[in-house]
């Protein structure tokens, strides 16, 4: 059984870093020198503030990039230059070796790095295929009367309540695990509580709002060309915002169940459902979007080995939303049961992958941001110091 203790130091045990981990500390050593980019995100500021880098720096360097290829494209010493300087392919290809090196069990964050579309959706299938079978077997047809919606006359509430329950913590448990190794590797030795505090705010506004997708200028990503485009953002908020969504759909519904002795099904117009068919469309239009750019994304910037993880993601989130979407419109039919098993397939689906897949990239990036806030404080206040010293 791995531990905190044992998981972090599985991680930085050999400091020995690998060709992906080289090469980040390559680049960055020669953008070190450069500083030509240093207004345009939160990479090149950080890294501004460190001489050498070692396993930490690196992974904590590539989980606060956001891949939005500014840099590439502003950068003298890109190809054809002899440096090769490639700072987004560099951290692209350095994060799947976080979210590896930092899952709990580990086995599965290597599975999954290695098969991600794969993996997604044969579990997705899988799940759903079993959930099939035990529609049949409980009511010896796939097809059913019409039930008003009464999911729970198909699969009882404390049935579905303990199955995905359970999931859900072991996911929550799997991630808390790894992104705690991961920010102890990474964070300040002793900091405040009232640093802390400021740092969080500061680095929440950072996260809700995707500051660093701006491109440092606020015309946004490079995506398959040099023109800066908002399109990256936008397809990033809708898919954050309706995750968020369907989070506060769940819980409504969940307050309404037990405190106010109101189960499911609920009318068009309530809440959760309000909610959830907006999470749906988000997690529709936001995913969609992002599959697009990503399959038109510029080479330079594209790690083919990361490819299925980003878009087994990608594709399980589309499934959870259609699925939930067409739950939704035919739930007074007698196809019910046969949607609602597809659904529930493919979000225990997502909630088993969620530590081991693109999932855990915002869990990491938060976590870096958090350090990056924490980090110019300090700073802030050490050059604060040094004034007054002068004064």
């Amino acid at each position: 059984m791995q531990t905190l203790e044992t998981l972090t130091q599985d991680a930085v045990s050999s400091w020995m870093l690998s060709p992906e981990e080289a090469e980040v500390e390559r680049v960055m050593n020669i953008c070190n020198a450069c500083r030509y980019c240093e207004g345009f995100c939160a990479v090149f500021p950080a890294m501004t503030r460190l001489l050498e880098f070692n396993k930490a720096d690196i992974h904590y360097l590539a989980n606060i990039c956001h891949n939005c290829g500014a840099c590439l494209h502003s950068c003298q010493y890109a190809a054809p230059h002899e440096f090769a300087v490639n700072v987004p392919r560099a951290m692209a290809a350095v994060r799947p070796q976080t979210y590896a090196e930092f899952a709990w069990p580990r086995a599965l964050g290597r599975l999954y790095r290695h098969a991600g579309a794969t993996l997604a959706l044969a579990t997705a299938g899988g799940l759903a295929l079993f959930l099939i079978l035990v529609l049949f077997i409980e009511h010896g047809s796939l097809l059913h009367a019409p039930l008003a919606g009464n999911f729970y006359a198909i699969f009882p509430h404390d049935t579905l309540v303990l199955m995905f329950g359970s999931v859900f913590l072991y996911a929550l448990l799997s991630l808390g695990l790894g992104v705690t190794a991961f920010w102890r590797m990474v964070s300040p030795k002793a900091t405040s509580r009232n640093a802390l505090a400021a740092a969080g705010v500061d680095a929440s506004g950072k996260i809700l709002t995707l500051k660093y997708l701006d491109g440092g200028h606020g015309e946004g990503c490079t995506d398959e060309d040099d023109r800066y485009t908002l399109r990256r953002r936008a397809f990033h908020h809708a898919t954050f915002y309706g995750f968020i969504c369907c989070f506060i759909a769940t819980s409504i519904a969940t307050v309404y169940h037990y405190f106010l002795n109101d189960p499911a099904p609920y009318p068009l117009l309530s809440a959760p459902v309000l909610f959830g068919t907006v999470g749906g469309i988000g997690l529709i239009v936001g995913p969609a979007g992002l599959l697009h750019l990503n399959l038109r994304r510029h080479p330079e910037h594209a790690v083919v080995a990361q490819q299925p993880m980003d878009r087994g993601f990608i594709a399980l989130l589309m499934l959870v939303s259609a699925t939930g979407l067409a739950l939704l419109v035919l739930r007074n039919t007698e196809v019910m049961g046969l949607c609602l098993a597809l659904h529930l397939g493919a979000v225990m689906a997502f909630f088993l992958t969620m530590p081991y897949g693109k999932f855990a990239h915002g869990v990491f990036r938060a976590a870096a941001l958090l350090k990056h806030s924490l980090d110019t404080q300090y700073a802030g206040h050490i050059a604060a110091d040094r004034i007054q010293d002068v004064n």
